[in-house]
Order: C-alpha cells, then sequence, then structure tokens
C-alpha cells in the first residue's frame, strides 16, 4: 500500500494500522480488505478470474480427449489406412459414374426403341447399326433427335419398316415365282436373311435359289 503514502501523508500510518485491525478480527476472516495499485495491472476481477479459471478446465477436458483419441490409434499404420481412404473414395467415385451412366443408358434405350416401334422397325438391332448412337447419347435433346435420325434411316432403308415394301408383296422373278428360303418365313427373318432373299427375288434368279445363311 506503498503508493498511498503520497495521498494520505502524516495519516498514512494510521490508515494501514486500521486496515490490519479490521482484517485480523475473526468475523473478517472472509472478507479481508486488499488495497492493490490497478496501475501495475495487479488486480483481476473475480468474474474475469472465473472466465479464464472455466477456460482453463475446458482447454484441460479436451486436452485429455484428444489424448485419449490418439491412444485409440496406437499400432495402426497411419499410412495404410490413408490408402485404403483413398482407394475407398475412389472406389465410390467410379461406382456413382457406373450407376449413372447405367440409368442414362437405360433413358436413351427407351426412346430408341419406343422410335424404331412406332415406325414399325422390322429389326431392332439391324436398325440401331445404321444409326450413330454415340452422337445421339450425348444430344441435348435425346427423344427429338433419335425421331429424326429413325425418320431419316426408314427414308433411306424403307424395307426395314412397317409396309413401305411389303413383305407379303415381293418384286417377283422375271418370268417366275417368288423365292423363299426353305422353311423360313419372311416376317421370321432376320435383317441379313431378309436382305438376302430381297435381293434374290430383286435381280429375277432362277425359280430354284437356294440361299445359304
Amino acid at each position: 500500500m506503498d503508493f498511498l503514502k503520497a495521498v494520505l501523508g502524516d495519516r498514512y500510518e494510521e490508515f494501514v494500522n486500521l486496515i490490519k485491525g479490521y482484517n485480523e478480527k475473526p468475523e473478517n476472516k472472509d472478507k479481508q480488505v486488499k488495497l492493490i495499485d490497478l496501475n501495475k495491472g495487479e488486480y483481476v476481477s473475480k468474474a474475469k478470474y472465473d472466465e479464464a479459471d472455466t477456460a482453463r478446465n475446458t482447454l484441460r477436458s479436451q486436452l485429455d480427449e484428444a489424448e485419449e483419441t490418439l491412444r485409440g490409434f496406437e499400432g495402426v499404420d497411419v499410412k495404410q489406412l490413408q490408402t485404403d481412404l483413398a482407394d475407398l473414395t475412389t472406389k465410390m467415385g467410379t461406382q456413382k459414374e457406373e450407376y449413372e451412366n447405367q440409368i442414362a443408358q437405360m433413358k436413351f434405350d427407351a426412346i430408341l426403341d419406343a422410335a424404331i416401334t412406332t415406325l414399325g422397325g422390322r429389326n431392332t438391332k439391324a436398325i440401331k447399326a445404321l444409326l450413330d448412337i454415340p452422337s445421339l447419347m450425348e444430344s441435348k435433346d435425346q427423344t427429338a433427335d433419335v425421331q429424326a435420325a429413325v425418320n431419316a434411316c426408314k427414308e433411306e432403308n424403307a424395307y426395314m419398316f412397317g409396309d413401305d415394301e411389303p413383305i407379303n408383296n415381293p418384286i417377283g422373278q422375271t418370268g417366275g415365282q417368288t423365292v423363299t428360303p426353305p422353311g423360313k418365313n419372311p416376317e421370321d427373318m432376320s435383317y441379313e436373311e431378309y436382305r438376302a432373299w430381297r435381293e434374290a427375288n430383286r435381280k429375277g434368279r432362277i425359280n430354284k435359289c437356294q440361299i445359304h445363311f
């Protein structure tokens, strides 16, 4: 309390004795008077002290939890764990991409099959072989572009669709009868069989024309 000497002068000693006497009384044991020079930064309020004490206890608790977690990793190959995690992440990404591609393929196939069926396509597989499938799959408007592509295919290959060139009324041979492969109905033919059969009739081959498949 020396800083009070300049303030109290001769009464400083009296003041010190009063404070000392008060603090020495048993009934004042829990309510001691202390004077601190705040200019030295020695005083901290109880609220700030409690706040600092709480922060310290929280930090200690967090540190204990961290140490417990680290003990759980004892004996673990961290590098291998990181490699396994990277592999799992890559695998999950690949599976997601494959799944999305399968869904996209299913949707595209449904659109294409519907367009071919609507126009009376006779052999879906053969018709698909004439289309630019990769380009159609990249289309932003698959429905419209697929329909347009199938329409163009029909115009160029009418015999593969509907009754534009009736399969039951093919072009006959010169001076003769239509040739049908033994044991094979025209409606049951594959695209390759039908095309060969059609060419045989168009060129007017001999009455007994054997076609090998």
